[in-house]
């Protein structure tokens, strides 16, 4: 197999890790160019291509890691990953554990985390790497990574919420969330909802985004409910579609440009939350991106009287 070609069969892999560690998709991508060319320029061949090629990805990802944490300290609002509409890497082995690492909520946990941590979790603990492999990758010794380990897997677990378990029954209630958010149904939202659910929006100041977030399946219900029908009137439609592993949706202007992104987090029957990405900068791999000022003129237009 020639260098070219051992590249192309891990790729899915690499761009996996690096996602999960960055969690940008453009991020991702360009580390995993770096890592192909690093790879051809090497002048001797790895005993393992996986091996190296793993390690090399990690690397480059923890340098664009710890600058981009700069970064994200400046952001205006909440910072959301950017949504990842399908994973390339499938393990039928490791599955569950491929999609609960890649939801929004999961991703938000690794934010917690130091560059170092986050990443011996992701090859340990999603990608089930040794940790010979793990300490080649990162430059600290196996006891070292050990220990980096086990205080990963304590914050994680911490603060990680369990998903539903049963795929069917996640879609059906997303399903119903989606018809009763399309014909304006209160009651039908908030029964879905749970007592404490939020509804959170990414804009990062360059998109109208919500002011904060709204909390409470009352408030989400009739937010929602009441929001969505004035974008049916200005052509506003949503796809259903799986995000970062979870039931969610792409909403489209009347042009079929990306609008935002919404993730729902399922648990125990009800929706926890409800995750919208507006931010244009993190929509341009999902498809041409809307001017979401220009929809959010129309849609405060579109009010009819007695509307709040």
């Amino acid at each position: 197999m020639s260098r070219t070609e051992e590249f192309q069969e891990l790729r899915p892999l690499l761009f996996s890790i690096a996602y999960r560690i960055l969690g940008g998709v453009s991020e991702a991508e360009d580390a995993v160019q770096e890592t192909w060319l690093r790879f051809e320029a090497s002048p001797a061949h790895p005993r393992s291509a996986k091996d190296f090629l793993a390690a090399t990805v990690t690397r480059i990802s923890i340098d664009v890691l710890r600058s981009a944490r700069v970064r994200r300290e400046e952001y205006v609002g909440p910072w959301f990953p950017e949504p990842l509409l399908t994973d390339p890497y499938e393990d039928p082995a490791r599955s569950a554990e491929l999609a609960d690492s890649v939801s929004m909520a999961a991703l938000l946990l690794l934010e917690r985390l130091s560059p170092l941590e986050r990443v011996v979790f992701v090859l340990r603990e999603v990608f089930d790497f040794g940790f010979p492999e793990v300490a080649a990758a990162v430059g600290r010794s196996e006891a070292a990574c050990r220990q980096l380990a086990v205080r990963a897997r304590r914050h994680m677990a911490a603060g990680r919420p369990r998903f539903e378990a049963d795929r069917e029954e996640r879609e059906k209630l997303a399903s119903r969330f989606f018809d009763a958010l399309r014909e304006g149904d209160v009651a039908g939202l908030r029964e879905l909802l749970a007592a404490d659910v939020s509804m959170v929006g990414d804009g990062g100041g360059k998109a109208p985004q919500l002011a904060r977030a709204i909390v409470g399946a009352e408030n989400v219900a009739r937010l929602a409910a009441s929001v969505f029908p004035r974008m049916a009137r200005v052509d506003v439609t949503f796809e259903r579609h799986e995000v970062n592993g979870q039931p969610g949706a792409i909403f489209r202007d009347r042009d079929g440009r990306v609008l935002h992104t919404l993730a729902l987090d399922v648990l125990d029957g009800r929706i926890q939350a409800i995750r919208l990405v507006i931010n244009p900068d993190k929509l341009g791999h999902v498809g041409p991106v809307a001017d979401a000022w220009a929809v959010a003129r129309e849609v405060r237009g579109a009010r009819r009287p007695g509307e709040v």
